[in-house]
């Protein structure tokens, strides 16, 4: 029981370290498309700078769907530890 649950955990962790790097890519792409936005605006057209601004929006939005299916699915892994512990404490 003990091997499991020590599997587990290394799972749970594993599995942050896979969803960090996407959050981490689409973080910098938010914040490169509102400072792109921001240092175009004096010299260009102000549809190109609410076009970026939109597209930093949407890269937000992704980011924080990202979030929180990655915060889903490491609860759902704890869950099925937790579940499959309990399960062994009846025998």
């Amino acid at each position: 029981m003990i091997l499991k649950n020590a599997v587990g955990v290394v799972g749970v962790i594993v599995i942050i370290g896979i969803c960090l790097m996407p959050i981490i890519k689409l973080g910098t792409f938010c914040i490169m498309y509102y400072l792109g936005a921001s240092i175009i605006q004096p010299l260009a057209d102000s549809k190109i700078v609410k076009l970026l601004e939109d597209m930093g929006g949407i890269f937000k939005l992704l980011l924080a769907i990202v979030c929180s299916v990655s915060v889903l699915l490491i609860i759902g892994i704890t869950l099925v530890i937790k579940i499959s512990n309990s399960g062994m404490m009846y025998r």
